[in-house]
């Protein structure tokens, strides 16, 4: 559980980077370092933190997921007595 917990925790402080590199308007990174030209490939820059932010997002769910099954207490099938004596120790009829 611990494990789970820095996962989600890293996970989250990187998506929290990554959302602020991002611009809204859709320049973004890339149109910061000009065109695809001048820096081998800048161009994709944006699709990559896209995807990146996804998978942030899908490591965070799956993480917290599993987190609640493991801490779900299960429900043990207690067995039942056939019998039961009385609780004053007279015989029963």
């Amino acid at each position: 559980m611990v494990v789970l917990s820095i996962i989600i925790i890293l996970a989250s402080i990187l998506l929290i980077g990554v959302i602020f590199i991002q611009n809204p308007k859709g320049g973004g990174l890339s149109s910061d370092f000009g065109s695809a030209t001048q820096l081998g490939g800048i161009q994709k820059t944006n699709e990559f933190i896209d995807n990146f932010t996804k998978i942030l997002a899908v490591i965070i769910a799956v993480c917290s997921i599993m987190m609640t099954v493991i801490s779900t207490p299960k429900k043990v099938a207690q067995p039942q007595a056939t019998e039961q004596a009385p609780e004053n120790g007279a015989p029963q009829k």
